[in-house]
């Protein structure tokens, strides 16, 4: 019984850790390479409705915003090098 219960608590800690990675980092979830097109459900997309210019619209304002926030957190440092006059 003990081992089923040792085999519970490690599989909750994966879980658990794999859930905390997924919500540091921030990003939205992916699929695997064929998706939904592999198995003819693309018109089912939530995104983009099957529409590929959709989809590459959408990539490219994730792609903005992520650069946004890149360019954001080097805006909080101060140069004290610099002379202001």
């Amino acid at each position: 019984m003990t081992i089923y219960i040792l085999a519970f608590v490690i599989l909750v800690l994966i879980v658990t850790g794999m859930a905390l990675g997924a919500i540091i980092q921030n990003k939205p979830l992916k699929g695997s390479c064929g998706g939904l097109n592999k198995i003819g459900m693309k018109k089912d997309c939530d995104i983009c409705g099957g529409d590929d210019q959709e989809c590459e619209k959408e990539q490219e304002r994730q792609r903005k915003i992520a650069e946004a926030k890149a360019a954001a957190s080097t805006d909080l440092a101060y140069d004290a090098t610099k002379r202001q006059d």
